[in-house]
């Protein structure tokens, strides 16, 4: 699970091609955030998405799903500060973002991905994206993708990107993410913004069963507080620029391109559960041993949701017994009998049970180990070779005072 590739700067314009910027266009109220963002490459791109399974969806999810259907997409633009969703003229709001999208960039209003995140059922203008478009692509810049992340942010105390290079086919290929997502995340894709981009060429077909199956093994496996939001999706733009043959079926080359994929989502989902809504500590839960892979993650997801266990983290409180608890009605079938586990933190190691029962372990080095700001719960079920990692986050009292008065 350790990382195959060297991370670099630049995040969503670390590849060939791709350009972004990030202004204050008037969604917000307060002037000195940035709130609108926007991504272009220099060339069409192959296009792939994974979308929220809420019900209650946001309109811009329903035109995104309609502009990438053919595979293709070449810009992308977000907004912070009003989710469009339940708004009657919500599905006109997003069709006249990407129209001035398209009168600004020339990128056809049909090749641009949407997305919007804030309050809900909030009532939402295009005045705002009329006055600023203009400004916002004027602002377009091969080092423009640090105010991207910045505008996409909404209780997110950090800007969040990640990128990484590695070689295909002898080229050099980039690939590289922002996200934004501190709370009403719950593993059920996908539970957050992410905008991902690549200078390699693959097809959509590849693209998309790339990003598909690799969400099932990084955002899926991502929980703040349980809740799943409507306006949530994954986006992935490849351009090609590298100049690498092009994926077109499973192999040595689409394997490579997965596992960066893989690395850089899943160090989006650790940012994203360190800066949980008022989170102070990362919890990892790594499952080894399990039966299969289906069962290893029911216990990783079982475990880092567990509210009793996210308030024991917050007050360092070695309750190991909460870690079983959560595994027995995760709906996982595991033999009890055999399960071992570990608090581990940068200040050790500190097993607690042992084949199903506790072990005596010192309180005061519980303490110690559980009062680090990235814990990891060990879990080892004993019984075959699958493994699987989760990523959560303690729970605070913050997180109740952010969301007492969310929209005010």
């Amino acid at each position: 699970m350790g990382d195959l590739f060297p991370f670099i700067e630049g995040g969503v314009t670390a590849a060939k091609g791709f350009k972004a910027a990030g202004e204050h266009l008037g969604i917000r109220k307060n002037r000195s955030k940035r709130d609108v963002a926007l991504i272009v490459s220099d060339a069409p791109c192959s296009a792939a998405c994974c979308y929220t399974r809420n019900l209650v969806q946001g309109a811009p999810i329903a035109v995104t799903r309609a502009h990438v259907a053919d595979g293709h997409a070449r810009a992308i633009i977000c907004n912070s500060g009003n989710a469009n969703t339940c708004n009657a003229n919500g599905v006109e709001i997003a069709e006249g973002m990407c129209a001035l999208v398209e009168k600004y960039t020339g990128v056809p209003a049909g090749d641009v991905v949407v997305a919007s995140t804030g309050v809900i059922g909030q009532p939402m203008s295009l005045e705002p994206f009329e006055k600023g478009m203009k400004k916002l692509a004027a602002g377009l810049d091969e080092n423009g993708g640090h105010h991207a992340a910045k505008a996409i942010m909404t209780t997110d105390t950090v800007a969040k990107e990640v990128a990484v290079e590695f070689t295909i086919g002898g080229k050099l290929c980039h690939l590289g993410g922002i996200s934004k997502g501190s709370g009403m995340i719950h593993p059920n894709m996908a539970t957050m913004l992410c905008f991902i981009t690549t200078d390699v060429a693959i097809a959509p077909a590849c693209l998309q069963a790339a990003l598909s199956d690799v969400v099932k093994d990084t955002f899926d496996m991502l929980s703040i507080d349980g809740d799943t939001s409507t306006n949530d999706m994954v986006t992935v733009l490849a351009n090609g620029l590298a100049g690498n043959e092009e994926i077109t079926a499973d192999g040595a080359n689409f394997a490579t391109f997965k596992a960066a994929l893989y690395q850089v989502c899943a160090k989006l989902c650790r940012i994203m559960a360190k800066d949980g809504e008022g989170a102070t500590k990362l919890l990892t839960c790594t499952v080894t041993g399990a039966k299969d892979k289906p069962t290893a993650k029911l216990v990783a997801k079982g475990v880092i949701c567990s509210t009793l266990l996210k308030a024991a983290v917050f007050g360092a409180d070695a309750n190991w017994g909460r870690v079983l608890c959560a595994i027995g009605y995760s709906g996982a079938d595991v033999d009890v009998s055999k399960i071992d586990v570990q608090f581990i933190s940068p200040a050790g190691v500190v097993s607690v049970c042992t084949g199903g029962s506790g072990v005596p372990f010192s309180e005061e080095d519980a303490k110690k180990v559980l009062s680090e700001d990235e814990i990891d719960v060990s879990v080892q079920l004993n019984a075959g070779n699958a493994q699987a990692v989760a990523w959560g986050c303690d729970l605070t009292y913050d997180y109740v005072k952010i969301n007492g008065d969310y929209r005010t």
